[in-house]
């Protein structure tokens, strides 16, 4: 953690995170431009958008936690507004409503409340009593419950489950009691039928179904997962070199420059590729984690922490989604799938995160 001081302000800099973000984030422009079978066009967008998500990180890795805390409603407000008029006025768009078009770019709204929600829940749970009453539990639920439903109105489930993640990895760190969790669960469990009749559209039903056994139409819904496997498992264990994939460049492949660019990558890298690019991951989750325990109060551990989280279980879900062992939910892998809206959002993150874990004063006084 650096902060290089002028003589009228201070630079709050934590070069372990910038160096493997940027890192990560010129490896996943290289690995796209294989996916996207050398498509110069696409590649130099992501870089616009990337060159702009760095500068973004810094500006917002500067200001004081106090800012983030002031605001957190506000944020919160505007990005579940932005939703709304997204599920109103925004073209369909492969069945969906969730991007604006803002002219220079598409904006997907949802990847906001992403960000907004955990921050929004630390700042009105970090000076309540630990384990937090039924009474604030409650009012939290509600308030990501208002998320998810918004969210999966679009539809968008798999940004509807990771936004509702992230307000239930605030509840844990600001202490729900076990007790509920537990009730939870056993709710949850019972409810499942209830749920799958009621909130599942046909298609996401489907693509559960798929991923349960792949094999029962293979040339139907479960195309994607199965060309997916055979591309991972092509790749041995040093890959097919680069722009040598079979399953990406013949168009086996589907969705090769966002859902499942990992797979490329274990096609053409092989097994030590993928290797390299999870430990790099690991380390900038890793290095979250040691910030948020060492930061200077609880909301910005608690911020930290929810926002690291939702990093790792997007990384989760990505691969587990291109590996089968969850339905395909249309997640991005971080910093390295195409995305305007998804990348800007990490670099926001983690640009909060370095403010919250570089800002020691209070810890001086």
């Amino acid at each position: 953690m650096k902060q290089a001081s002028f003589k009228r302000f201070t630079i709050f800099f934590d070069q372990y995170l910038f160096i493997a973000i940027t890192l990560l984030s010129v490896m996943g422009l290289f690995f796209l431009y294989s996916a996207s079978q050398g498509n110069i066009n696409v590649v130099m967008k992501q870089s616009i958008f990337v060159g702009f998500g760095i500068f973004l990180m810094f500006i917002l890795s500067q200001p004081d936690p106090d800012i983030y805390k002031i605001l957190s409603r506000v944020f919160l407000i505007t990005s579940l507004i932005l939703v709304l008029i997204t599920i109103l006025v925004a073209k369909e768009i492969n069945g969906a409503k969730r991007w604006l078009d803002l002219g220079v770019f598409t904006l997907q709204p949802s990847e906001l409340v992403k960000i907004a929600l955990p921050i929004y829940l630390a700042a009105y749970l970090f000076e309540k009593p630990i384990p937090i009453d039924l009474k604030n539990t409650f009012k939290s639920l509600l308030i990501i419950a208002v998320c998810f439903l918004l969210i999966a109105r679009q539809p968008d489930l798999g940004t509807s489950l990771v936004v509702s993640m992230a307000g239930v990895y605030i509840l844990f760190f600001a202490g729900l009691s076990w007790k509920f969790i537990g009730s939870s669960i056993i709710v949850f469990l019972i409810s499942l039928p209830f749920l799958w009749n009621n909130f599942l559209q046909p298609f996401q039903q489907q693509r559960i179904l798929t991923s349960l056994d792949p094999s029962a139409d293979p040339f139907g819904s479960g195309w994607n997962i199965t060309q997916s496997k055979i591309a991972i498992g092509s790749g041995g264990i040093s890959g097919k070199g680069f722009e040598a994939g079979s399953q990406s460049h013949l168009d086996f492949l589907p969705e090769t420059e966002t859902d499942f660019i990992f797979a490329v990558i274990a096609e053409e890298f092989g097994f030590i590729g993928v290797c390299i690019l999870l430990s790099i991951y690991m380390f900038i989750f890793l290095r979250c984690m040691y910030l948020a325990f060492n930061a200077r109060d609880r909301f910005c551990r608690l911020t930290i922490g929810g926002l690291s989280l939702i990093f790792a279980s997007t990384l989760f879900i990505n691969l587990a989604m291109v590996t089968g062992l969850i339905p395909v939910v249309g997640m991005p892998l971080p910093f390295i799938s195409k995305g305007g809206s998804s990348l800007l959002s990490f670099y926001i993150a983690f640009g909060i995160i370095i403010s919250m874990a570089s800002h020691k004063k209070l810890m001086q006084r």
